[in-house]
């Protein structure tokens, strides 16, 4: 999936005129909040496994190096090869010269954002290599050629009519209607290519450093089909979803499939050590997997770490005034929401991605719902400080930083300018006490009006009921 990030102002604009698309959004928030709000309940201790996921991913990201040393040694006495990739591109090269050295011709994919964000696909055909999506959602938007726009429910976006039509002109049958009849007729239309694929390509949630094993959590339980039927499995994974022991994983799994929809438990766990040994029945001859950096050292041993932490369950964006408003395509890249608002400016460059650390209302709630404590507003807040030090925000928003700041300082000043701009307020906001246009902000009120202030200051108030606090209603 190319960068398109620097378009985002654009993007959110086109998405919040699309009709069809905001019916698809409003449908899908209220699942997605209510389900995990009744998950987490069920838990009595969650803040407590919060604060201990949290801790445990600390520790594993302060011993990165040596956990994944650990993972390759105990990968390759079970059979494992292991291979390294700084960037996307020796990424890509590595996966797609396993395929050609066994012959490979058809691919299947269990999902992977990884592979999204190294443009796996694109190298694997044009290397004349077939390659099918088998999570239903990657599946529905591979025959849209579209890229995901949710990190766990990948084509949310769209709805039932749409998934129909799509499936009508792939598969040459009538068109269903019915979600469970469909879901039948992509399960069969996928069957032989299961059967028939020479590699399976799987993402990783975690990869356990003490048994060298990778991780899937899916719902539909392809992942196994990938991984044990071709006789070549390929996982491809960011070096941050090392965790040292098994335990660790029974911690973490506590937390991802509620936090992502809701669910209890995922309905699918595979777990993959290895190649098949002398008398299984099933299993890949080969098993490879490739460690992708491609940025992820850019967080090590700074203050922007605590974003590695991350478990990729969907949570933020699940829960962002602003995701749930434009959809994840209008951020332009595989990791949309706020976790995509840190993930993309470091990954691919802030000059590429300057909108997204701006994407957000700061309302806090993409933290109070993270898994694992990430501090993502905290984390935006300096990427924003480090677009106004390298002078990469337009003259006029630092123009107008600097001047609040001159005036902050300055107490007398900024009280005369707020009263001011609270007598102003007011006057605009008349007997509505709704401000429907503010000079220089017409970016805010275009679409939407603005409480009008009472005509006071805090500082006027307060003064006032030091005075006499019994004149002053509750």
């Amino acid at each position: 999936m190319r960068v398109q990030s620097m378009f985002f102002k654009k993007n959110a604009t086109e998405k919040l005129d699309d009709a069809v698309l905001q019916r698809n959004l409003r449908t899908a928030k209220g699942k997605f909040v209510d389900g995990r709000a009744k998950a987490v309940a069920e838990i009595d201790e969650w803040e407590a496994i919060r604060t201990h996921a949290a801790a445990l991913r600390d520790r594993a990201l302060a011993d990165l190096d040596a956990y994944l040393v650990e993972f390759e040694r105990n990968a390759i006495r079970r059979g494992t090869v292991v291979h390294w990739a700084q960037t996307a591109q020796e990424a890509c090269a590595i996966a797609v010269e396993i395929a050609r050295a066994n012959g490979v011709r058809k691919v299947t994919k269990s999902k992977s954002m990884v592979s999204e964000e190294v443009n796996l696909n694109e190298r694997l055909e044009e290397a004349g290599i077939e390659v099918i999506e088998t999570d239903l959602g990657e599946y529905i938007l591979q025959l849209a050629h579209e890229p995901p726009s949710h990190i766990v429910a990948p084509a949310v976006h769209k709805s039932k009519e749409q998934v129909a039509e799509l499936f009508e002109a792939a598969h040459k049958k009538p068109r269903l209607t019915d979600i469970a009849q469909m879901t039948r007729e992509a399960r069969e239309a996928l069957r032989d290519h299961f059967l028939t694929a020479d590699m399976g390509i799987s993402g990783s949630n975690f990869v356990i450093a003490e048994t060298g094993t990778t991780l899937t959590v899916t719902n539909e339980g392809n992942a196994d089909m990938v991984t044990t039927l071709p006789r070549i499995h390929c996982v491809i994974t960011g070096i941050e979803k090392v965790i040292p022991t098994l335990e660790d994983f029974a911690t973490l799994i506590r937390l991802l499939p509620r936090s992502a929809i809701g669910q209890t438990i995922g309905n699918y766990l595979t777990l993959t050590t290895g190649v098949k040994g002398p008398g299984d029945t099933d299993g890949p001859e080969q098993m490879h997997v490739i460690l992708v950096d491609a940025g992820r050292s850019k967080f090590v041993g700074t203050e922007m770490q605590s974003m590695l932490r991350c478990i990729r369950c969907g949570a933020c964006m699940n829960h962002c005034p602003v995701y749930q408003n434009v959809g994840g395509h209008a951020y332009g890249w595989v990791y949309p929401g706020p976790m995509g608002s840190v993930l993309t400016p470091v990954y691919v460059g802030i000059e590429n991605a300057g909108d997204l650390p701006n994407a957000a209302t700061f309302c806090g709630e993409c933290a109070v719902v993270c898994p694992v404590k990430i501090p993502l507003p905290d984390l935006m807040r300096k990427l924003r400080e480090q677009q106004f030090n390298e002078r990469l925000r337009p003259w006029t928003e630092r123009f107008a930083i600097r001047a609040w700041s001159y005036a902050a300082r300055r107490p007398k000043l900024y009280a005369l300018l707020t009263r001011f701009a609270a007598e102003f307020g007011a006057r605009l906001g008349g007997r509505e006490k709704l401000i429907h246009y503010w000079p220089g902000l017409d970016g805010w009120t275009r679409g939407r009006d603005i409480p009008a202030p009472e005509g006071r200051t805090f500082r006027e108030l307060y003064r006032e009921r030091l005075r006499a606090p019994w004149r002053v209603k509750p």
